[in-house]
């Protein structure tokens, strides 16, 4: 026995008729009895078993009779019946309402197999008793398919409860018990695949186990196990199919070959009409059919059954399988389901049927989104059917673009090109070589292939030979984003952001939710690596760049698209904000999500991405030999690319960092010499540069690194270095004993760094002691630099916030926090003192209102607090904000 404790409770409940409705094999008699004896109700139960086909009402009364009376309640009040000729049915339900009127104690009948009742007497009887019964006479009814009792009445006036099929699988805890009770030993995924092959049907879960004792190789066994094991085969055929009529019969058998069936395609396999209600009917009689939509149109069958008709299939007519597949192809490539029309032509062995219809098919599968069942789809295929025919070598191109083999990709272009194609088919076959060519030449991250590519396409896809001129606009937005995406490894950003917000744009308006989440994602890493020009006037780039990542995620997570490369940009791009923040604890799982999606076989380009993204993680750590480690993979991964140098220099300048923050300014001056002239004048190995100066205690030298890059004279850096330049010259200009200087410099470094919280290069090149004086002084970010100092003040790896040293002559102790802030609630904190509400400031912080609230009742808690304003008064004495304007005057 296996403990169902939920169940168990249900049949307790208040409602006076309890149905379990189940196919056969689900465990409705089991869980019956087990409830009755852990419940000790075995004395007040009347247990009543219906045989097969059971068209004797009488004797049914008289069976219930005699349960009744063996119950202790029941036992002086209901009166001993025999059988006579003239005693009917409805004569002994009359009786026995009479006799259980005023019944002092509970009594359970439960009737086992219900739906073996005849529907013409036994169950009108027992929907009279139904109605009629006292409250105390309860009534639980096991059966394999819904009857007519009229318990839709029950149902509205809340007397009934339903434990149906899904309530009765057994969860996976539960299989795993059950297999320990009868003495199995599996692994743990052994069991899941047992569970998801027997979809928790306890029968085929309970054969397994019996089949199981003394197995040799457990594991084996479960990876094989069907509806054709031979104890299943024989359970379904007994309790199932024999029990069908031969037309049901035949419909079942033949549309075994099919995932899902409708009555259409039902009638097309058998010939005949009427399918549709065969297969309704089917469900409602719990014969393991199952619908899939609330029309109930479509059906599958259960897994066990499928396995034992298509056995039985084999088994009776072996010669209409290959025409039963080719008929059903037929059906789905008419209706537009490209698929499965391939996976029945497959099924046939009809490779070049196959073939043609996966090629006509794939550009708008590509568009979809539906890269994995490409690739399932050609796995089907013989090893050597790609070598002779051009289609499927442009297919397994693809494919092989895909899971990242460049070589292999470019081996069947080569193929393609060269194979022969029916002159009927070559204007459609023109339009797919030309998608994998573009695709091909965006993953070498080269703009002017791509745009040469994509010109091709466009002239491709408009001639009528094409035969899908409905794609142009689809096609035009992949080129698009493909071209934004190789331009953006090029440097050239600006024009990379303009064509990924076309397509992006184009692909909303054309309804392709898959181009749409890669343009998202690629808008994002572009925005965020792009040049300070680009982000001129944009308030506040941070809210943008998380914006299209949010966007772009729950589209992947709404379409199942979570292990795409796009998604790994969108994840690690997230996460690279979340680290300028300071967030380096919420930005971990994002930039680890992102390591594991992309993969540096696939692309080369977001490979790139993700180790930028650890180095900046790192950075905000204070792990910079970490750093290191990932500008160095940078380095080898740019390899890959047609222009390797233009991403290798910003690779180099995060290694100067590094290593100036080690104090290794030798490996940083050979680091530096190994980069081309050209490259050392960039404003970003200007900028690391300044960092390595000021290292080797050279101020001079530092401010002469950076004065192009604050003269606007320096080319290609990223946006968001400019505040670290600006701050790297407040440390100059101070050793430099220029306070004046410095304090302008700051305060610029603090302006860039103020609307998006970006504190990363402050953790990075700490200066407590000139932020000290600064705060000193008027400044218009106070608050921030508050923040600041806190950080700089925790043990390293510590993502909290603590208190600022308390203010002097207040004549008391400094106030204290009774344990620190987290960076989060530091940002929810600096919300506070304005007017925004709980669901405005998560609108500014891109989180939801919940988690904001959360921040709050924390902040609370943390100040000794109750209120808001309560909590801006106590943060203001703590240092945590800055006074307020009316304190401050």
């Amino acid at each position: 026995m296996v403990a169902r404790p939920g169940l168990w409770e249900r049949l307790a409940g208040p409602s006076r008729v309890t149905v379990v409705s189940a196919p056969p094999g689900s465990g409705k008699t089991v869980l019956l009895r087990s409830w009755l004896t852990e419940a000790g109700l075995a004395d007040c139960a009347a247990w009543v078993p219906v045989g097969r086909d059971e068209h004797d009402p009488q004797r049914f009364w008289l069976s219930v009779t005699g349960a009744l009376r063996r119950t202790t309640p029941g036992s002086a009040r209901v009166q001993a019946l025999t059988a006579a000729p003239d005693l009917d049915g409805w004569a002994i339900v009359e009786r026995l309402l009479s006799d259980l009127a005023r019944l002092p104690d509970r009594i359970w009948l439960v009737v086992d197999d219900v739906h073996e009742l005849d529907p013409d007497q036994a169950l009108r009887q027992l929907e009279l008793l139904l109605m009629r019964a006292s409250p105390q006479l309860r009534f639980v009814l096991a059966t394999r398919h819904d009857v007519r009792l009229g318990l839709h009445r029950l149902r509205l006036e809340g007397e009934l409860a339903e434990i149906r099929e899904p309530d009765l699988r057994f969860s996976p805890a539960e299989a795993s018990e059950l297999f320990a009770a009868a003495g199995v030993e599996l692994p743990g995924p052994a069991v899941t695949m047992l569970h998801e092959r027997t979809e928790g049907w306890a029968a085929g879960l309970r054969l397994a186990a019996l089949s199981l004792t003394g197995h040799p190789d457990p594991a084996r066994f479960a990876a094989e196990f069907s509806g054709s094991e031979r104890t299943v085969a024989e359970y379904l055929l007994a309790e199932v199919l024999d029990r069908q009529p031969a037309a049901v019969r035949r419909l079942l058998l033949r549309t075994s070959v099919l995932e899902r069936v409708n009555g259409e395609l039902a009638d097309l396999l058998t010939g005949d009409q009427g399918g549709e209600r065969v297969l309704q009917d089917l469900e409602a009689a719990g014969a393991f059919v199952v619908s899939l939509d609330a029309a109930r149109s479509w059906f599958r069958y259960h897994q066990m059954f499928a396995g034992l008709l298509r056995l039985e299939l084999r088994r009776t007519a072996p010669g209409e399988m290959a025409g039963l597949h080719l008929a059903a192809s037929g059906w789905f490539a008419g209706h537009g389901f490209g698929v499965e029309a391939a996976r029945h032509a497959q099924a046939a062995r009809d490779w070049g049927l196959a073939a043609r219809l996966l090629a006509g098919r794939w550009p708008g599968m590509y568009l979809d989104g539906q890269a994995a069942a490409v690739h399932e789809l050609l796995a089907g295929f013989p090893a050597e059917a790609a070598a002779v025919d051009a289609e499927l070598a442009a297919l397994a191109a693809a494919d092989e673009l895909a899971r990242g083999s460049l070589g292999e990709a470019e081996r069947y272009l080569g193929l393609a090109d060269r194979g022969p194609v029916p002159a009927d088919r070559r204007g459609q076959f023109q339009l797919l070589l030309g998608v994998v060519r573009l695709l091909h030449a965006r993953q070498r991250g080269n703009p002017q292939a791509v745009a040469e590519e994509a010109q091709r396409l466009e002239a491709t896809a408009e001639a009528p030979a094409a035969a899908q001129p409905h794609l142009g606009e689809d096609l035009r937005a992949l080129a698009l984003i493909s071209l934004g995406s190789a331009e953006m490894w090029t440097t050239r950003f600006q024009e990379a952001s303009g064509h990924l917000e076309q397509g992006v744009a184009l692909a909303r308006q054309v309804g392709r939710p898959f181009l749409e989440f890669s343009g998202l994602a690629n808008l994002a890493m572009a925005a965020i690596a792009g040049p300070l020009a680009e982000k001129a006037g944009t308030g506040r780039p941070f809210a943008r760049i998380a914006g299209h990542c949010t966007q772009a995620i729950e589209l992947a997570e709404r379409h199942g698209w979570t292990d795409e490369a796009a998604a790994g940009i969108a994840y690690r791009t997230l996460g690279v904000v979340l680290a300028w923040q300071g967030r380096p604890e919420e930005a971990e799982p994002l930039i680890r999500r992102g390591e594991r999606t992309v993969t540096a076989e696939a692309e080369p380009g977001p490979a790139i991405g993700v180790c930028f993204a650890r180095a900046i993680l790192e950075l905000a750590r204070g792990r910079y030999q970490d750093v290191l480690a990932a500008a160095q993979a940078v380095e080898r991964l740019a390899g890959r690319l047609e222009t390797p140098d233009l991403v290798v220099p910003r690779a180099r300048a995060l290694q100067l960092l590094a290593l100036a923050r080690l104090g290794d300014t030798g490996h940083a001056e050979q680091a530096l010499a190994g980069l081309a002239e050209r490259a050392r004048e960039r404003g970003d190995v200007r900028i690391a540069t300044a960092g390595v100066r000021l290292a080797q205690d050279n101020p001079q030298g530092a401010a002469a690194a950076l004065a192009p890059v604050l003269a606007g004279a320096a080319s290609v850096f990223p946006w968001n270095w400019l505040a670290q330049a600006f701050l790297l010259e407040a440390s100059a200009r101070d050793a430099l004993g220029d306070q004046i200087a410095a304090g302008r410099a700051l305060e610029r470094a603090l302006d860039l760094a103020e609307p998006d919280g970006a504190m990363l290069w402050f953790l990075v090149h700490p200066v407590p002691g000139l932020l000290e004086r600064h705060s000193r002084h008027r400044t218009a970010h106070a608050a921030l630099v508050a923040q600041i100092r806190g950080l700089l003040a925790m043990p390293a790896g510590s993502a909290g916030m603590v208190a600022a040293p308390g203010r002097r002559g207040t004549g008391g102790p400094a106030p204290r926090l009774t344990e620190p802030l987290s960076s989060s609630e530091v940002r929810v904190l600096r919300y506070l003192p304005t007017n925004l509400t709980a669901p405005e400031i998560a609108g500014e912080l891109s989180v939801s209102t919940n988690t904001v609230k959360t921040h709050i009742r924390n902040l609370y808690a943390k100040l000794g607090t109750h209120r808001r304003a309560e909590a801006v008064t106590r943060a203001r004495d703590l240092g945590l904000l800055a006074p307020s304007a009316r304190a401050a005057r």
